[in-house]
């Protein structure tokens, strides 16, 4: 969907399509599982604590196959504590372990200090076991154009998304059934059944918007308190998302083009815009016949743009290398910030791995392949930049062998308030998502960072969108307004040119945009 940056309060409701009924809640027929905490922490993170849980592969039959969950924490140190926040960075298929010790050293100290702040790693990701990895180096380089401007090209990446999908069937298919969303929300729960706590309070980033929103739906009465910031379209899930991203993600492209141009006495690749876009797929027309270092072609170069599309934090790295791509024909630079930003290791592939399993299982998907070629190639008409890379991402769950559930209607008037942050330009998560779900959710407040167009927008460094979470998460405190958006933040700036190269994106926006899975 494109961005709507001046419409806070004109973006409609979608309609829902067919939803699931809420599954009925596994009753556990043994105690909770007590938690053995060991020190575990890191330079970043001292105070950080590991332990992992053994759940249910399936919670309908509790005393079944059992797998284990990797979980982190940071305790409280007040002497009046509000229990455990989870959170998680969204995915599917983030690692959240570290996350926990972002989150309890972002925030200010006197909130952090009242919460058990508790990291995991959903079933399937990381340090749970099993982790998925159903087809090591899918990413390997280089490989064919995501355009397919021939048969030939079509087939190639057709065959990489069927094997990939015949993959994943063969290594997990005892697995695969039960690597969903509506899992993981009842491991989550299970977490909180092994802390001892009545209730919990909940920390999404993007995917783990949906995944928070899910756990509200089947636990209303455990919710304390419950933060959902950059929101994915719970109506969408997950073909219709995915469709939306791409216009979206083309916007974002076309302001990093725009800002490059602001710069031309740094970049020197033009002051029109329009000519700078130009210029960028030129370079991708360049590279699709000779690729970069033997590993930049026009794919991985849509990967390393990507990233930009969530964070502008990494534009001046990609508008350096772009610069010496074209200016200097040094290709150097581009092969670095690809092994940055994009380069696929063992946790991507395991990341990749679950992000399929749980987007292909969790609602349906067309299984026709021309249905997906007509839309890819509709959108690419209009929104070129990312069209034809997120199809071929995603078209594994066009042959997913584990079958498909139905979304679930996140639709609760049931929680406590409820605090969602959403910026107008936002790429993955567009934002006519959270305002479906500030509408869905009757007694959310829903804070709007107008024209901010990153992807995980508190603890990123904007004060005021930090203020609204932290006196929610000390008070239970909500704004409300009149409109749609219940508050408005000022976007947080744009970045400037390197003054010299750098060898660190070090800030605490790129911290937490490490921590977050790209995709969602």
């Amino acid at each position: 969907m494109r961005t709507r940056a001046a419409m806070l309060c004109a973006a409609a409701v979608m309609t829902a399509g067919s939803v699931t009924a809420v599954p009925a809640q596994a009753a556990p027929t043994a105690p909770a599982a007590k938690l053995t905490w060991k020190t575990c922490g890191t330079s970043d993170y001292p105070k950080l604590q590991c332990a992992s849980l053994k759940v249910p592969l399936d919670h309908t039959h509790p005393s079944g196959t059992q797998i284990t969950l990797a979980l982190s924490r940071v305790p409280h140190t007040a002497a009046t504590s509000q229990g455990p926040l989870l959170v998680n960075p969204g995915g599917p298929g983030g690692s959240g372990l570290m996350l926990a010790g972002f989150v309890a050293s972002a925030l200010p100290k006197s909130v952090a200090a009242q919460y058990d702040v508790i990291g995991f790693d959903p079933r399937g990701v990381g340090r749970s076991t099993p982790a998925l990895d159903c087809s090591p180096r899918h990413f390997r380089t280089v490989r064919p154009d995501t355009v397919p401007a021939t048969a030939a090209l079509e087939q190639k990446n057709l065959q990489r998304a069927q094997s990939f999908a015949a993959a994943c069937g063969r290594k997990y298919a005892s697995v695969l059934p039960y690597i969903n969303t509506v899992e993981a929300v009842q491991d989550m729960d299970s977490v909180r059944r092994a802390l001892g706590a009545q209730k919990i309070s909940y920390f999404g980033y993007s995917y783990g918007t949906y995944l928070g929103a899910v756990y509200g739906k089947l636990f209303p009465e455990r919710v304390r308190r419950l933060v959902l910031d950059s929101i994915v379209n719970p109506t969408g899930i997950w073909y219709e998302d995915n469709l939306a991203q791409d216009y979206a993600f083309n916007d974002r492209h076309r302001a990093l083009m725009a800002w490059i141009a602001k710069y031309d006495s740094t970049y020197r690749l033009g002051k029109d815009p329009a000519k700078v876009e130009a210029a960028w797929y030129a370079m991708r027309a360049a590279l699709a016949k000779k690729p970069a270092g033997g590993k930049v072609g026009a794919s991985e170069l849509e990967d390393t743009f990507i990233p930009g599309g969530y964070y502008n934090g990494y534009w001046p790295y990609l508008a350096q290398a772009f610069s010496a791509y074209v200016r200097d024909k040094n290709a150097q630079p581009l092969v670095e910030v690809y092994q940055h930003f994009a380069a696929v290791d063992s946790s991507g592939d395991n990341g990749y791995s679950v992000y399929t399993a749980v987007q292909c299982r969790d609602a349906s998907w067309p299984h026709s392949w021309t249905r997906w070629r007509t839309d890819a190639w509709g959108v690419y008409a209009k929104a070129p930049f990312m069209a034809w890379n997120n199809a071929w991402y995603n078209a594994p769950c066009a042959y997913w062998p584990a079958g498909t559930l139905k979304r679930v209607n996140i639709a609760n008037g049931k929680l406590p308030p409820t605090l969602l942050f959403q910026a107008t330009n936002d790429a993955a998560t567009p934002y006519p998502g959270g305002v479906t779900a500030h509408h869905l959710l009757a007694r959310s407040s829903l804070v709007v960072e107008d024209g901010g167009g990153n992807h995980g927008i508190t603890l990123s460094g904007n004060s005021c969108l930090d203020k609204y979470l932290a006196d929610y998460l000390t008070s239970g405190k909500v704004p409300h307004g009149t409109g749609t958006a219940d508050a408005v933040c000022k976007k947080s700036p744009d970045p400037k040119p390197l003054k010299a190269k750098a060898a660190s994106t070090s800030s605490r926006g790129s911290t937490l945009h490490g921590l977050l899975r790209f995709r969602r």
